[in-house]
Parts: structure tokens; sequence; C-alpha cells
């Protein structure tokens, strides 16, 4: 790694509620570009952070995603997340036509059929969680197991194999330095699961993701069985992971800022603009996803990256840039809606944000419908929050009504 300058470590280990986590605020407010040190990965990198510098690095072509395979990249988990033949990992073009021929399981039909099983399945949750009683748990009742049904319905897993689809998450998400060969052997057997849930559906195809990704096609151009599976196992993944932390954060916020809870009432058209506005003030994850590498040395806001060197973005800082968002560290439910990085940006964002937004919509939207009268069982400051893996939600919401 070249430049001159010592690198700032960061663990990006802060767990403390929504709060933004002070080490990124002080990379922030230094300049747009620094050096950092992440605890895995044998190599320093730089950190962009602010919103036009991540939106250039996210969708330059001279910083590659494909080019960190080979090496032991800077990062927060002690195993890599990604499989190397995943799509986060492709550059253009040919994530590009993975990504074209993935959109064609989100069409505004398709995702219509999954929201009306996402609302079936959410009903479910709540009125079983209203006939529990209070006090009850929101992160288990709803957070849990509405994302995780959804994907695992969506992608026709089979139920007898949904306590170990959870189980191998937990131990890929984990940052604890001790779990990269139970990490490692979790990834071996997802690959090994969703190569023969594609076999399966090439032979009876249903009414489920995996199918509608094995038909689609693009002239002569389809999947192979690889790259379906590896698609199927990705959207697993990404699936529950996001929408689960999402649902718990989002109902937190709602929790303890009723006047929120007051608009979305008043205002029920304005949902989706609210839970966007929401969707940038949280800082969902710890620090920092997948690094790129440069093809070849690029000036960057001043500063020279070399080619080889490892270069990070935080959504979580572009979301909070003061230059895109007026006042960014306040919930403003009446900001100018402006598009924001919690899904990704360029050639990576998240090809399911369809299913999620509906995921999102749906479950708050009945969740307020189910519990008008909806609140905290417990003081905020009792509220324990996950500290195993790179994720940032709370792991119980006692409720009553």
């Amino acid at each position: 790694m070249s430049a001159s300058g010592e690198a700032t470590p960061c663990p990006f280990d802060f767990s403390k509620g929504l709060d933004f986590d002070p080490s990124l605020a002080d990379l922030m407010a230094r300049e747009t570009i620094t050096r950092i040190r992440l605890p895995y990965g044998d190599a320093d990198a730089w950190l962009v952070t602010g919103f036009e510098g991540v939106r250039q690095v996210t969708t330059d072509q001279r910083f590659s995603r494909a080019g960190i395979v080979e090496f032991d990249y800077p990062r927060l988990t002690p195993e890599p997340i990604v499989s190397p033949e995943s799509i986060n990992v492709m550059d253009p073009p040919h994530s590009s036509r993975l990504r074209h021929l993935a959109a064609q399981a989100f069409t505004q039909r398709h995702v219509a059929r999954m929201r009306r099983r996402i609302t079936a399945l959410a009903d479910t949750l709540l009125e079983e969680m209203a006939e529990e009683g209070p006090p009850a748990d929101l992160v288990a009742h709803l957070s849990n197991q509405l994302p995780q049904h959804t994907i695992f319905d969506v992608l026709g897993i089979g139920r007898e194999d949904w306590p170990r689809m959870r189980q191998y998450v937990h131990q890929l998400l984990s940052t604890g330095s001790d779990g990269r060969e139970t990490a490692a052997a979790a990834k071996a057997e997802l690959r090994e699961y969703f190569g023969g849930l594609v076999e399966e559906r090439r032979r009876t195809p249903g009414k489920d993701l995996v199918s509608a990704l094995a038909a689609a096609k693009d002239g002569e151009d389809a999947f192979d069985d690889q790259e379906l599976a590896v698609m199927a196992l990705t959207l697993m993944l990404s699936g529950q992971d996001t929408a689960t932390c999402q649902i718990s954060n989002i109902s937190y916020l709602l929790l303890t800022r009723p006047e929120l809870v007051r608009h979305i009432r008043n205002r029920p058209e304005e949902l989706t603009a609210v839970l966007n506005e929401l969707l940038r003030f949280i800082p969902f994850r710890k620090g920092v996803g997948i690094p790129r590498v440069a093809l070849e040395d690029v000036e960057l806001d001043g500063v020279r990256i070399r080619a080889g060197d490892f270069v990070h973005v935080s959504y979580l800082t572009a979301n909070r840039d003061p230059e895109r968002y007026p006042n960014p560290h306040a919930i403003d439910p009446e900001r100018r809606p402006l598009p924001h990085m919690t899904f990704g940006w360029g050639g990576h964002r998240c090809i399911a944000v369809p299913l999620a937004m509906a995921e999102l919509e749906v479950a708050i939207g009945r969740l307020l419908e189910h519990f008008p009268d909806l609140r905290l069982a417990v003081a905020p400051e009792e509220i324990r929050w996950d500290t195993e893996t790179i994720r940032r939600f709370p792991l119980e919401l006692p409720v009553a009504w």
C-alpha cells in the first residue's frame, strides 16, 4: 500500500444503539479520504467517506471488486463473507450480464406476487404475537421471522432446512477471531446446498424465485448452474440479513420517536418516503463492506491512489454527508427525497431492492395497523444490541400494547 502517513486502526466495533460510530464521524471530519487499518487482512486501505467520492469509486471501472479475490484483503471478519464466484465480487461486463438476468425475477408482476405472500406471512406472525399477549419480543415475533420466512419461502427452501440456514448465516457474519474455520465450513455447506437446489429446480420448476431465475433469458443467454446457485445463495444471505436488521431498527426508532408514528398515521401515503429517510439515517452495519482495488493510479479528491491500493467506501458516512443532506444527523420525514446508499450504489447496488422495500413497507405498515397502541415495555437504555457480528440491530424489543 503506497502513501505517506500512518493508517488509523479501525476496529469499527461500536454497538451503542443507533448512535453514529464516533470513529467514523472523526474520519468524516478529518477529510473525505483517509488511510485505515482493519482487524483482518494483510494491508491497509483507503477509506472514502464523502457522497461524491463514494459515488465515483462505486461507478469507476478503474476500481475493481474482482481484483481483490486473490488477496487477503482488509476486512472486518476473519473469513471473507463472499465467495470468489459471487456477483458481489464481479466487475462489468460479467456482473452486468448476471444483474440483467436476475432483474427479470424482480419485475413488478413477480414482486406483486411476493408482496401478497409477505403480507400473509406478516399477518400470521402479528396475529400469533397478539394471541400470546404482552409483553412480547418484536424481534422474535416479527424481525427475525418475516425476512427469513420470506426469503426461504420465495427461494423455495424446504421448511425442514430453515434452522440450519439460520445457523450458517450467523456463522458467516461473526466477527470473532476464532470463527474462521466455522465460517468457511458454513460457506461450503451453503454452496453445496444451493447447487442441489438448482439441480432440483431445473428438473421440476415451481413458482419460486430460483425457478424464475432459471427461466430468465436474454436471447440465448441464461444462468448456468453455478451462476444460478451463487445468485440464490447471495439473495438468501442479503435477503434475510439486511431486512432483519432494518425491521428491528426502524421499529426501535418508531417506538422511541412517537412523532414519527404520528406522521405516518396522519399521512399513510408517505410511508415509503419516511422509510427511506430512516434507511438513510440508520447505521445499519459496522464500518465498511467489501473493498475494491485500484487497477491504475487514480487521483481522487487531491489524493493519489496507486495501482494495487485497496479502497473501502462507507455508505454510512455518504448517507450523512452534509453537502448532500442538510442537517444529516437529524431524522426529517419531510426531507427532500434524494437516493441514499443503504442498498449500495452503481454496479453493486442490491438487485433485490424491490423485494426489500416490499418487506419493509408490509412489516411496518401491518405492525402499525395491528398494534395502534404499541409501546416499548422497557426503558430504551435497557435494550441489548448485537456486538458479535458486523450488523447493528437490537437483539430484543420487548413491547406491550
